[in-house]
């Protein structure tokens, strides 16, 4: 891996596809950012959205690149799905074998986890631990993997937890943060590798999210000219959101929304045509 990989997996997963997502959001739940008891005004909330949707998606970002690092360093990855005996399908984040022993990973971005999830976590572990060990019994280690080394709030009970499954199912368990996975792998230098290609990338990025979707009306109009009519439909007849200002704070000067109008004209379908006539009547309002 470079950095260039790096960086194509990362924008991919916390920038792709956030456009449309956010108004999916508003138009199933728009609760969430609408209400006169909220104390922030409509662009801070789709601020505060947006940024915790980067980071649950710097999560799913990261496993990636684990998983393709794995594969760098010779292993060799498996089906991530597994079913255990109540026909339940477990997600495994890190799955993987050398052909002698068989490796897994439950990884998480932080360990600051407040005492139910932490109990989720490690019951969760267990939970395909005991499938896994059914298929490959003392051939399988089992790791649970912190990546910021800096948050070790739980590390005490996950300590006491994976020793207590390691004398219970006869295997080799381990908890680490950070830079010593790839010590365990003898791969120190994958970890430097990703402090020094993180800083670099975060460099680069701007110091907050923009919202204005019409800063570049022609990337977002392609982004999002194919959501679904249903979600255009709950956004177009929600009055709140337009009143709110929600909308206004996406599209500042309508340029957007026109090549979207425009977009609902050229389609020749019943719903289309009422789409057509529900956004006109919204630009009349809210914008001349």
């Amino acid at each position: 891996m470079n950095y260039e990989r790096f960086k194509e997996i990362l924008n991919r997963h916390i920038f792709k596809g956030e456009k449309i997502d956010l108004l999916k959001k508003l138009a199933e739940r728009p609760e969430r950012f609408i209400g006169l008891f909220r104390p922030t005004k409509p662009g801070a909330k789709i601020l505060q959205h947006l940024l915790q949707s980067h980071e649950i998606r710097f999560g799913d970002a990261m496993e990636e690149l684990i998983t393709e690092i794995i594969e760098d360093l010779g292993y060799r990855n498996l089906p991530k799905n597994i079913r255990n005996s109540e026909g339940e399908t477990l997600s495994i984040d890190q799955y993987f074998t050398n052909e002698n022993t068989y490796y897994f990973i439950e990884q998480k971005v932080r360990d600051d986890h407040d005492s139910t999830k932490k109990r989720g976590q490690i019951n969760n572990f267990e939970k395909k631990l005991e499938v896994l060990h059914n298929s490959h019994g003392g051939n399988l280690i089992g790791i649970m993997y912190f990546i910021d080394p800096d948050l070790r709030k739980n590390q005490n009970f996950y300590i006491e937890k994976l020793r207590e499954f390691s004398d219970f199912y006869g295997v080799e368990l381990h908890l680490f943060y950070g830079r010593e996975l790839f010590e365990y792998f003898d791969s120190p230098q994958v970890w430097d590798d990703l402090i020094q290609w993180l800083k670099r990338w975060k460099d680069e990025l701007p110091e907050l999210p923009e919202i204005n979707f019409d800063e570049n009306p022609e990337e977002s109009f392609e982004e999002i000219k194919e959501l679904e009519i249903r979600y255009w439909r709950k956004i177009l007849q929600n009055d709140k959101l337009w009143e709110e200002g929600i909308i206004h704070v996406l599209f500042r000067n309508r340029e957007t929304l026109r090549l979207i109008l425009e977009f609902f004209r050229q389609q020749q379908s019943t719903p289309y045509r009422n789409l057509e006539r529900l956004l006109t009547e919204r630009l009349r309002r809210y914008y001349d």
